[in-house]
């Protein structure tokens, strides 16, 4: 018996990571009776000699959509320009990382396409972003995302046509994955990415996945995702239980007219908390 970490996983077929090298394995019959799904970035137990995966250790975390685990960083690549930068988007992947353990980093991408005025604009998002405790790099700092990142498994996560295996492309150049085009009719990307897959690129595991442009959180409890919004939870209201949304004297709805909270990330937040 071996231990070891599956980087890559294609229909029933499981790559595992040892130190003796690379095993393609396919999982016990008990796993379906005990209804465990094996996934990219388990930490496993195998048989090396006939092939198979016998135990998953306890996981650490877990992300549904991309189905992976024990993710030190999830990396959001969020496209500036086509697809256009969606917020709102953007505060969903966050408050889903966030509430399930993971470090949320954010790289904006395209940002060598937009004007003085967008610049502008983009440089108070991201300042924000900041002011809230959130990593955040772009397209054209791509040496320091990766002395962040050297030495972490990442997921690369974010809307389809945002970068994600442009940017695993960029950063080393070895790397050949393919890049779908963006859809001028649609403005937003086509599905190129068909698996799970740890690549190791300059000292990092970086798995790419399948791009998604939507996001349900309605797993979720409100006081889930009211914690996930780092500025709201450490607000102190008159009432506890205050959901900052229809309350008098509310310290979040003062912030947010005053400007010290973003507008954007309290429409997102009120979208989410009454749905």
């Amino acid at each position: 018996m071996l231990k070891g970490r599956i980087v890559k996983n294609i229909s029933n077929l499981y790559q595992v990571k040892t130190t003796n090298g690379l095993y393609n394995c396919k999982p016990r019959g008990k796993f379906r009776c005990d209804k465990l799904t094996p996934l990219v970035g388990d930490e496993v137990e195998i048989d090396e000699e006939n092939n198979y995966l016998l135990k998953i250790e306890a996981r650490k975390n877990e992300l549904k959509r991309p189905s992976i685990s024990n993710i030190d960083i999830a990396l959001i690549v969020t496209s500036l320009k086509r697809p256009e930068l969606s917020l709102n988007l953007l505060d969903k992947e966050l408050c889903s990382i966030i509430i399930e353990n993971i470090e949320p980093v954010i790289c904006f991408t395209k940002l060598d396409l937009l004007n003085k005025e967008e610049l502008s604009n983009f440089n108070k998002i991201r300042k924000y972003y900041e002011s809230i405790g959130i990593k955040v790099f772009d397209n054209l700092s791509l040496d320091k995302l990766v002395k962040y990142l050297k030495g972490k498994y990442v997921v690369l996560t974010g809307q389809t046509g945002a970068g994600k295996s442009s940017l695993i492309n960029k950063i080393d150049e070895s790397k050949h994955i393919k890049v779908g085009e963006i859809s001028d009719a649609l403005g937003r990307g086509r599905h190129t990415t068909r698996h799970t897959e740890f690549h190791e690129v300059k000292g990092i595991m970086i798995a790419d996945t399948p791009g998604f442009s939507s996001l349900d959180l309605s797993k979720y409890s409100d006081e889930d995702i009211k914690n996930a919004f780092v500025e709201i939870r450490d607000v102190t209201c008159l009432y506890r239980d205050c959901k900052h949304i229809k309350e008098e004297d509310c310290q979040v709805k003062r912030k947010v007219e005053a400007g010290e909270i973003l507008q954007s990330r309290y429409d997102n937040y009120k979208s989410l908390i009454s749905r």
